[in-house]
């Protein structure tokens, strides 16, 4: 059975939606993926409904495990932080992988 796999940045923009298209892309992977933004101006922002539906939350920095963590703490134990930096713009190519 596919996981469930949820990239979480700030705004929805720069970091997980390349994040998302890049595992969507996977083929020797059996997962769903969506992208959300912990700001309020978020292009997609996170909903108790995605934080539910992901087995696995990536998030960019400590600060969206940690808005995270407000909406639902009973996520922690599937919440994982990547350390990317918001220094990249969406189309970056170093954010190709």
């Amino acid at each position: 059975m596919g996981k469930n796999v949820l990239f979480i940045c700030s705004a929805n923009v720069d970091r997980s939606p390349p994040a998302e298209e890049l595992y969507r892309q996977r083929r020797d992977f059996d997962i769903s993926v969506k992208s959300a933004g912990v700001s309020s101006f978020a292009r997609k922002p996170i909903t108790d409904e995605l934080i539910e539906w992901a087995d696995l939350i990536f998030v960019m920095e400590d600060r969206h495990k940690s808005a995270v963590l407000k909406k639902k703490p009973s996520a922690k134990d599937r919440i994982f932080v990547l350390n990317i930096e918001d220094i990249y713009f969406h189309g970056d190519p170093i954010l190709k992988g």
